[in-house]
């Protein structure tokens, strides 16, 4: 007998919301593969298609419209149930600032599953872009907060490292570019600095051509062919690839993922922050 599996359920919502299967599985942390087989298997059970393809994503089908209420009731029903069955006594406030750009899908799933262990924990949540967090903690106006540097200071503790690389489209030849296309982040931040002092070791001529403040526009830039730039080994993929130093670019540094506080704070809720961001990138 087909029952509606509450997994599948929330792969569905989160296709439907995000009008796509790509954007969908980074939502749930999964594959692209893993969320469409997911898909064709809520459908098997249905009987029915519940989204329309097209060129540009999915759209939710007329029966996807008949199933959207009950998907989000039935799973809002279960984070409901979760919450008060596993709620601990910890209570406080916590102003946590997380980066508005490749990371926060997965710092967002630890934020839903730290107020779920902790519902009476009072989260005040900035997420945008992160050069300015470590002054903020300096100010006293965050507690903890979640960021990329080149050097780690005493106060930042480190969960995560990515090597930035120079990445272009697999199919051109960088080596004979000149002057250098360079798509660049629009903001003072270490990311800029490094990517102009890399080209200037190399003695490349370049000229910015495109700015963004974010990593996902300088990715933007970078596939549709318009630039090279600067990204982590973890956002170069096809159609990208890394570009050498035989292709004229010098290496550049370890970006660090941190966890930053406000100097001499350390209370039980953001103990236990720092905990539930440690265990997700172990994983």
């Amino acid at each position: 007998m087909n029952n509606l599996d509450s997994e599948l359920l929330r792969t569905f919502l989160a296709v439907a919301e995000t009008g796509s299967i790509t954007e969908g599985a980074r939502v749930i942390g999964r594959s692209q593969s893993a969320t469409s087989l997911q898909i064709m298997r809520l459908e098997e059970v249905v009987g029915r298609e519940l989204f329309d393809r097209t060129g540009r994503g999915v759209n939710v089908s007329d029966t996807g419209q008949r199933l959207l209420p009950v998907a989000k009731e039935v799973t809002g029903r279960l984070d409901t149930a979760l919450r008060e069955l596993t709620a601990d006594g910890l209570r406080g406030k916590l102003r946590l600032a997380i980066p508005d750009d490749h990371g926060r899908a997965k710092l967002t799933r630890i934020i839903a599953a730290f107020a779920q262990s902790h519902p009476y924990v009072e989260l005040d949540v900035r997420c945008s872009l992160s050069v300015d967090f470590p002054e903020l903690l300096a100010k006293g106006l965050l507690d903890l907060a979640v960021y990329e540097v080149e050097t780690v200071n005493a106060q930042e503790e480190v969960v995560y490292r990515d090597p930035t690389h120079w990445s272009g489209l697999s199919h051109m030849d960088h080596a004979a570019l000149d002057p250098v296309p360079v798509a660049l982040f629009d903001r003072a931040c270490w990311w800029r600095d490094a990517a102009i002092k890399s080209l200037e070791a190399a003695n490349r001529s370049y000229r910015v051509v495109y700015s963004s403040q974010s990593v996902s526009g300088v990715k933007a830039a970078v596939e549709a062919g318009v630039a090279v730039g600067l990204l982590g080994r973890t956002s170069i993929e096809a159609p990208l690839k890394t570009l050498s130093r035989e292709e004229g670019f010098e290496p550049t540094p370890v970006s660090h993922l941190v966890i930053g506080t406000a100097e001499g704070t350390e209370t039980a809720p953001i103990r236990s922050m720092k905990e539930a961001i440690r265990q997700a990138f172990r994983q």
